[in-house]
């Protein structure tokens, strides 16, 4: 059995993870981290987790992870950086929910993170943890960077483009919408229920630091530098992201062909599911699950692309792209404990 310490486990993405490696088959929890409800039981801070989960949440103390295989670490972005190189010091393997080390270049995560990266070596050596494009890479990686929710969406969505040299690097535009629980287990006021409920709004217009990761991810797959648009929105729904990617293509295609190479694409790809030309993508099939939905549509008159992409921000967006990338790191069944159906409902 595989010993896990969820660090960071009472957020959103840390409870999310803790509520999928509780049915996992292969892996024990051994420590939940949490320093705002150290000494209480989990099944205190979550009730679901009455007569599943009675285990108490305690303060991060190294000595003891280190006796775990695999650390989650979802701790804020500039937490994380602070923890790491001790657990991989130990011998863990990590994987880490925060911004901390998805980049390829530390000069990038400072510019839009704004502070100096204190372990640049390693992020140098992290893996940034997309099994869709980094599989083999991720299988013998010590240190994995796990894709946020809005980057996930929207690089799968636009990956299969740009991969076949149909889509135009410039001008690439994404219109991303967010359930409230991608802003995290926050009390600030604009998301309080009444302030969400019933309401619609952009936010950290051309400013959004997943602006960066999308263009990194991209840009390796294109070959060259990319500059996008991305333009998120805060909706009143709890969970789910919906991704409308704008790719202007250098000839004329047809959506049966962009269907076909998306299908193509994804073929072996359990997570990845393309629709049927004419059938979109809706966040309730997703909600719950790690799947990634994909509808492609074009448009003749201005011979584009327009592609539509949804999936769970706190599954496939954070924890349950974690235990994909640990089913990975520990050579096992890539769905194992994550192949259930969404909620629908």
């Amino acid at each position: 059995m595989i010993k896990a310490a969820v660090l960071g486990a009472t957020g959103y993405a840390g409870i999310e993870l803790v509520r999928l490696l509780t049915n996992h088959p292969e892996v024990n929890i051994e420590i939940l981290g949490s320093k705002s409800f150290a000494g209480q039981k989990i099944s205190e801070v979550y009730k679901n987790f009455n007569h599943v989960l009675e285990k108490e949440c305690e303060e991060l103390d190294i000595e003891k992870v280190s006796k775990c295989d695999v650390a989650f670490t979802a701790l804020p972005h500039g937490a994380s950086k602070e923890v790491i190189p001790s657990l991989i010091d130990k011998g863990l393997k990590v994987i880490d929910l925060s911004g901390d080390y998805r980049y390829d270049d530390p000069a990038v995560y400072e510019e839009w993170y704004g502070q100096k990266h204190s372990s640049p070596e390693l992020m140098k050596e992290a893996v940034y943890g997309l099994p869709e494009l980094h599989r083999e890479k991720i299988k013998g990686a010590r240190l994995i960077g796990n894709p946020g929710c809005y980057t996930t969406c929207s690089i799968l969505g636009a990956a299969p483009l740009l991969a076949n040299k149909i889509g135009e690097t410039k001008n690439i535009i994404v219109d991303a919408k967010s359930g409230v629980t991608g802003a995290g287990r926050s009390a600030s006021l604009p998301y309080q229920f009444c302030e969400c409920t019933e309401n619609m709004k952009a936010y950290k217009v051309a400013t959004h630091r997943h602006t960066s990761e999308i263009e990194q991810e991209l840009g390796n797959i294109a070959g060259e530098k990319i500059m996008l648009s991305f333009t998120p929105h805060l909706i009143p729904v709890k969970r789910g992201i919906l991704s409308t990617i704008y790719v202007n293509l250098n000839r004329e295609s047809s959506a049966e062909e962009l269907t076909k190479m998306y299908k193509d694409f994804y073929k072996d790809e359990f997570f990845v599911r393309v629709k049927e030309v004419g059938d979109l993508p809706e966040t309730k099939h997703v909600a719950g699950s790690n799947f990634v939905d994909i509808g492609v549509c074009y448009d003749k008159r201005l011979q584009r692309a327009v592609v539509v992409s949804a999936l769970d921000n706190i599954v496939k967006g954070a924890a349950g792209q974690a235990v994909q990338n640990m089913n990975l790191l520990f050579g096992l069944d890539e769905k194992l404990g994550l192949n259930n159906p969404g909620f629908y409902l």
